[in-house]
């Protein structure tokens, strides 16, 4: 925030930073009953605005739009993927032999720092590096789950 004289102006470098849809909305009221000016540092609305206007409103629904679009379009994507075949992020880094050596790991009641800190990826771009304890405890969720669930017969 900047301070000239009395007037106090929130400095933002581009509006998609400030907030989208509501949360927008509401910072708007917020500002205006604080008396707060507003300027945006570059895109669209390069420049100085009063947060009650109705470029602000109109900025408010768009970008809310703008989300909904882009969630919408990311999720048929992924769809469209799954019917081709393909997976959705990243490389699998897990193995069965790892698996083994986790659960091994585990049953020495070590932390899963620890038990990451003692497996090795063995193949594709992190050969050789040590999973994260997120990924092991993943790993370890999804044997329990595949464990416990009742067979399908």
């Amino acid at each position: 925030m900047r301070a000239s004289g009395v007037r106090v102006t929130l400095v933002v470098h581009e509006h998609k930073r400030l907030g989208r849809g509501i949360e927008l909305a509401t910072l708007a009221e917020e500002l205006k009953a604080s008396g707060v000016g507003l300027h945006f540092l570059t895109g669209e609305l390069q420049g100085s605005h009063d947060p009650s206007g109705v470029v602000f409103t109109v900025l408010a629904a768009l970008s809310g739009m703008e989300r909904e679009y882009i969630r919408d379009r990311t999720l048929e994507g992924h769809e469209s993927a799954r019917k081709r075949g393909k997976t959705i992020g990243g490389a699998g880094v897990t193995d069965d032999h790892m698996l083994s050596m986790a659960l091994h790991l585990r049953e020495q009641e070590m932390s899963l720092r620890d038990i990451a800190a003692r497996l090795v990826i063995t193949t594709g771009k992190k050969k050789g590096q040590h999973p994260s304890p997120a990924t092991v405890m993943r790993m370890l969720r999804e044997h329990d789950e595949q464990s416990t669930a009742p067979s399908a017969s």
